[in-house]
């Protein structure tokens, strides 16, 4: 992959021409200080953790989506040597469900299972086999149930959970429901279930402590709020247990529910021993949640010219059997519905609802990129229609600061979105692949691949999409840093969590620029530490960023004021740079290092962006903090005789606010197109009646390093968001959402065919004679 700008013009954030980089603060590429360890194998995760005594554990898992739970005996495998523990729903001692927004998740199932791998009960020997084999052996009567998995159906089905299978409606209106435009396109389209599939599956270990707590160590990245959750089902104390980070391979969903925190915890209780679980593939599939398979209806209505007049749509999520994160996904799914265009009239429905099929959570962009791949399909369709150039119909009604979005919420922050798609559409298009035996492989089939290069066609597809950044509907958003100083050396500390974002390395830039202090630790996280959130929709770089700043500009005023007050001026008039203290008028010229000797300073503080407020009961209110924004051109060369598609190139155009590591973002763009990319081809969990097919990376086909498109960033749009720190905006989730329209919109250039299914079916693709 490469991510290069168009025509030689240099990207913004980049060293231009005659000027260098800045070496430190922000701005710099500074390196990730965990670079080594990870490339030498030597950086802990929670698989390799090992401790005196170390029992290991496994999960006894519901092989059906949907049944009753008769009986449970555990004495086969209690009786088996080596089993110092087996314990289930009897032995949960506290809450016996819990969730992160709706308490509805059983810790093992009591009397129902509503889900293919539900946990029932969880076993502690003193070998890893020894384990699956005990839990193998529990035997578990069950009363088959007809599963409820199509979620048109769940509305009229038995519920299948005391709760009820409606998570959640949201009936929007905006404007006159009554309008209609004089030119009208309507579509269905279908999202399916895309799996996290992180580079580690789940692992744990946990101790007990002699004060009657446990320890857990796990790659969690909401470390308090899963302190809490177990705390609860365990009947302790918050302070009784303490949840330290370990590294985290990679989190874009699936580090956020106690898969194993929980039984590890409960079983390390029992035995007085610490407990292990390093899940396989099948495990991991099963225990984490997934994206929301979304069923989409749309209608667009526009005037002859192609302004959109109304646009109207159902949208249906899939949660699952449990809520989760769905009331979430389906109100930014629902306020986006739109996309970042201007829509005076709107009448959206969504609705999440409880199935048996796999439970659906937090990934990148949830609700958002599903919404994206229909209305840019609608906008395609609106262009063909009033044969208009599809770039055309968009610029005529794309959204800039100060429209509204159709929840009535004045779009307030920086939203360059006319720019963006000029950016895309004149950059230059990749040259098209010589016919010579030698770049055969450039094709679609692959190296030696059974397609003809006279089936292939070239496809050129745009699409603009939008996320929000941090929470929404009233999330109480804060995080608190400490920084201290001792001499040349400073500390930061903040339970914000490293989950391949790029934070510490960003507090430690922070830091940098603000005190001119070269060398900076960032200590690592545990549940000792204030809270500082999940990590998602960019909240730490903005949230955690910002706690970061102010306790470091704390510092900063606590080492200049005696220099100030020596000279008789205002600490205003004192300034840090290159690792130096001057003065206005440069009087005062003193290094950092001399400044600090013999001192130790330190500062907390906290960050809390401004409230949001509730959807009210028609989809109405300030329901976001901040939005960011993309425009992706996707050029694509399909087989129309075999449907392959390859993704040639995918040319980006973002809004960023602010560059503060140039290579660090241009990686999280890559990669964040690249999942997009999987979502749009090959990425879909195959479930069957509710149960999971082919659980592995064998059936579930991720983009390797030679399905991965070439990423040019043409442009990065830097217009400071004043009310985020540094004016910085979420970059990860923004390339996820629009990557698969884009693809798809291509794919309809090619073929002609109307695409509107992800991931594309190779069937999709085919043109027929």
């Amino acid at each position: 992959m490469t991510a290069t700008p168009a025509g030689g013009v240099p990207l913004p954030g980049a060293a231009r021409e005659g000027e260098s980089e800045p070496r430190l603060g922000l701005g710099a590429s500074l390196r990730p200080a965990d670079a080594p360890a990870k490339t030498q194998g030597t950086f802990p995760y929670a698989a390799d953790l090992w401790a005196e005594g170390l029992l290991w554990a496994a999960v006894l898992r519901s092989p059906h989506p949907h049944a009753r739970i008769v009986s449970i005996d555990t004495a086969p495998a209690a009786a088996m040597p080596g089993v110092r523990a087996v314990v289930t729903h009897e032995d949960v001692p506290g809450a016996a469900t819990h969730g992160r927004r709706v308490a509805d998740r059983p810790a093992f199932a009591r009397d129902v299972v509503r889900h293919h791998g539900e946990p029932i009960a969880a076993v502690a020997a003193d070998h890893p086999d020894t384990a699956r084999l005990a839990a193998a052996a529990i035997a578990v009567e069950y009363e088959v149930l007809e599963p409820v998995t199509d979620p048109e159906k769940a509305f009229e089905a038995e519920p299948i959970h005391p709760d009820g299978n409606l998570v959640r409606h949201i009936p929007l209106r905006f404007g006159d429901e009554s309008v209609t435009g004089e030119v009208v396109v309507e579509g269905l389209y279908r999202i399916g279930r895309q799996d996290p599939a992180p580079i580690g599956a789940e692992a744990a270990l946990a101790v007990p402590r002699t004060d009657g707590g446990v320890e857990i160590y796990t790659a969690s990245t909401d470390p308090h709020t899963d302190r809490d959750l177990a705390a609860a089902c365990l009947g302790l104390r918050p302070e009784q247990v303490k949840v330290v980070v370990t590294g985290v391979p990679g989190a874009t969903a699936d580090r956020e529910d106690l898969s194993v925190q929980f039984p590890l915890a409960l079983l390390a209780l029992r035995t007085g021993c610490p407990v292990k679980l390093a899940a396989n593939r099948e495990e991991s599939f099963l225990g984490h949640a997934h994206r929301h398979p979304t069923l989409l209806r749309y209608r667009h209505h526009a005037d002859a010219e192609g302004r959109l007049v109304k646009v109207e749509a159902q949208i249906l999520l899939d949660a699952g059997a449990y809520a989760d994160d769905s009331a979430d996904a389906l109100a930014a799914a629902v306020a986006f519905a739109a996309g970042p265009y201007v829509v005076p009239h709107a009448a959206v429905d969504g609705w999440a609802v409880r199935t048996n099929n796999p439970p659906s959570g937090h990934m990148r962009g949830e609700g958002a990129m599903q919404v994206c791949a229909a209305y840019e399909g609608q906008m395609d369709k609106l262009a063909a229609k009033l044969g208009l150039d599809p770039v055309e119909l968009r610029m005529r009604n794309v959204m800039a600061t100060g429209d509204l979005l159709p929840t009535g919420q004045t779009v307030t922050c920086p939203a360059p979105v006319a720019e963006l798609l000029r950016a895309v559409r004149e950059a230059p298009l990749p040259p098209l692949p010589k016919e010579s035996p030698e770049e055969e492989w450039l094709l679609p089939g692959g190296p030696e691949g059974a397609g003809d290069p006279g089936a292939v066609r070239r496809g050129v597809g745009y699409a603009l999409g939008m996320v929000h950044m941090l929470g929404a509907e009233g999330t109480d958003e804060v995080s608190t840093a400490t920084v201290k100083v001792n001499g040349p050396v400073a500390t930061v500390m903040c339970a914000a969590v490293e989950t391949g974002q790029g934070f510490s390395t960003l507090a430690r830039q922070i830091v940098q620029e603000v005190l001119g202090i070269e060398e900076v630790h960032v200590v690592p996280v545990d549940t000792d530490q204030p809270p500082a959130g999940p990590g998602a929709r960019g909240r730490h770089t903005w949230v955690s960023g910002g706690a970061v700043e102010r306790a470091a500009k704390m510092v900063r005023t606590q080492l200049l004021q005696p220099l100030a007050a020596k000279f008789g001026m205002s600490v205003e008039l004192l300034t840090i740079a290159d690792g130096r203290i001057t003065s206005y008028d440069g009087v005062l010229s003193t290094t950092v290092a001399e400044a600090l000797e013999g001192k130790e300073l330190w500062a907390t503080a906290q960050c809390r962006p401004h409230p949001t407020e509730p959807l009210d009961d028609t989809g109405q209110g300030d329901a976001f903090v901040g939005l960011a924004f993309a425009a992706i051109r996707a050029v694509v060369d399909v087989d129309v005789e075999l449907g392959a598609v390859r993704v040639v190139e995918m040319a980006v155009a973002q809004d960023v606010g602010r560059v503060l590591n140039p290579r660090q973002l241009r990686a999280r763009i890559e990669a964040g197109v690249t999942q997009g990319v999987g979502a749009a081809l090959t990425e879909h969990l195959r479930v069957s009646r509710g149960v999971v097919r082919h659980p592995d990376l064998t059936a579930y086909p991720l983009p390797t390093a030679l399905d991965a498109p070439d990423v040019r960033v043409v442009k990065l749009v830097e217009e400071r968001d004043v009310v985020a720190p540094f004016g910085a905006k979420s970059v990860s989730a923004v390339p996820v959402v629009v990557s698969p329209a884009a693809v798809a919109a291509a794919v309809r250039a090619a073929t002609g065919r109307p695409v509107n299914r992800l991931p594309i079916r190779p069937q999709a693709a085919v043109m027929t004679p």
